[in-house]
């Protein structure tokens, strides 16, 4: 006979009882759920254009006899950002019960990425109007058949994550920019960023990732290093003289990228509105100017970057254009070679000296519309002179100006106000004597002159006692 079974063995039973009974009820639920993630796949219209579509080297011939792939992987498009897109929905003018039966003229890959950019627009409107607002997109409106177009930068049937972070030479910027990419994944940024991932700058961090600017322009450069490197200025003002203005006037690279070669860039600056001139659009003033006024192409001398400078003067009709100089390396290529900090350039010599290295490269450069340089020779002369003086004013130092006459008026003012007072000492040291016989003398005429008026009036006094 079996023993009636105790209170805690009831209690168990009628737990795993409960449990098949709540697991019998949920069926339904995980049946549905499974259900619903199936449809949340590939759609019916989707998976059809994918049956013909997946196939290893389907292409087009294009009118210019260019080939356009075909393949797309749905391995691939399942795994991207795009999954829940519908082929239809990015792809609106293909009708598909002529698709693949009557032939579509296409007239080159270029012209298929244009016609599809605005299906981009739809969904992705806040980074569409970063990128309208653009480097890249000024050079598309300019015709340049190598600016990027959405396309050229992100695949959109294998999109991924922009949290998904991929090696470095995979970043899209490396297909158009492939020497600068060089140059940077050898620079402490890139082996930092090989190193460490994402935790080291990218092309993006710099440059951002749509509303791309010309980096030249203004002071881009200085202001994407300080925004990681926040305490450099502070840093700098431990051992560097005037540390803010060499900030002001010089780019970081020229003294972090030990190796590059360096050039003095006068910038046509408005100091009124305390900003960079740019050139009008449709009104290309300076290239022509420039041009008429170095007719030999040996670079502007003096006298017609003065005349080149008035010129603009009287364009603003305010007169207050003036040439702003900043240190900067040659190249894009040189700005990315960025070394270890025990590396910079840390000696004064380096350019503050006669003959600096520096100062024989001089350009003088206006913005473009879309913020790149336009630039034109000029003679490095042209930095003894006068009409330097307002361009040079960020990085003078005495001794080291190519200003001479600078130099030498400095010298004179210093002179002056250390010899006046030594001059003026000796002076009335020297003529102590003359002056105290003098004072003596005017001491003894004041005492007779005194003792003279006394008389009558001592008389006087005599006489009204009588």
């Amino acid at each position: 006979m079996k023993k009636p079974p105790t209170t805690g063995q009831a209690i168990r039973r009628l737990c795993r009882l409960n449990l098949v009974a709540i697991g019998a009820a949920l069926l339904p639920f995980f049946m549905t759920g499974a259900v619903n993630a199936e449809e949340e796949g590939l759609s019916k219209e989707t998976q059809a254009c994918l049956k013909c579509h997946d196939k290893e080297g389907e292409e087009k011939t294009l009118d210019n006899k260019e080939k356009l792939p075909l393949h797309v992987s749905t391995k691939a498009f399942e795994t991207s950002e795009h999954r829940k897109t519908d082929c239809e929905d990015c792809h609106s003018d293909i009708d598909a019960k002529t698709h693949g039966k009557v032939r579509k003229s296409i007239e080159s890959r270029r012209a298929y990425s244009l016609s599809m950019k605005d299906s981009c627009r739809e969904c992705h409107k806040k980074p569409f109007k970063s990128y309208q607002d653009g480097l890249h997109a000024a050079l598309v409106k300019a015709g340049d058949e190598k600016a990027p177009l959405c396309s050229d930068c992100h695949n959109s049937h294998t999109l991924r994550s922009v949290k998904i972070v991929v090696p470095m030479e995979e970043t899209p910027c490396a297909k158009c920019h492939e020497d600068i990419y060089k140059a940077y994944a050898g620079d402490v940024h890139g082996l930092e960023r090989a190193a460490k991932g994402k935790a080291a700058p990218i092309c993006a961090t710099c440059h951002k990732t749509h509303d791309i600017k010309a980096a030249s322009f203004g002071d881009g450069i200085k202001d994407s290093c300080i925004s990681c490197h926040k305490d450099a200025v502070g840093e700098h003002k431990d051992w560097l003289p005037n540390a803010a203005l060499h900030f002001e006037a010089i780019s970081c690279p020229v003294c972090h990228s030990p190796g590059a070669k360096r050039r003095v860039n006068l910038r046509l600056y408005d100091n009124t509105a305390k900003r960079q001139l740019s050139e009008k659009t449709g009104i290309p003033r300076f290239e022509k100017r420039a041009a008429a006024a170095d007719m030999y192409k040996a670079g502007l001398d003096e006298k017609a970057l003065w005349n080149l400078l008035t010129e603009f003067n009287q364009d603003s009709g305010n007169k207050n254009t003036v040439l702003r100089g900043r240190l900067e390396v040659r190249s894009g290529v040189e700005a990315h070679r960025i070394s270890e900090k025990s590396r910079a350039v840390s000696d004064c010599d380096t350019c503050h000296r006669p003959g600096a290295e520096p100062f024989q490269s001089v350009t003088l450069t206006i913005a473009s519309p879309d913020g790149r340089p336009i630039r034109h020779g000029v003679q490095k002369d042209v930095l003894n002179s006068l009409a330097a003086t307002e361009s040079v004013r960020g990085f003078y130092a005495i001794g080291s100006t190519r200003i001479k006459l600078l130099d030498y008026a400095l010298l004179l003012v210093l002179l002056a106000g250390i010899g006046g007072p030594v001059a003026h000492m000796a002076v009335k040291w020297l003529f102590r004597r003359t002056r105290e016989q003098r004072l003596g003398g005017q001491r003894g005429a004041g005492d007779a002159q005194a003792a003279e008026q006394a008389i009558p009036g001592d008389r006087r006094d005599d006489d009204a006692s009588r």
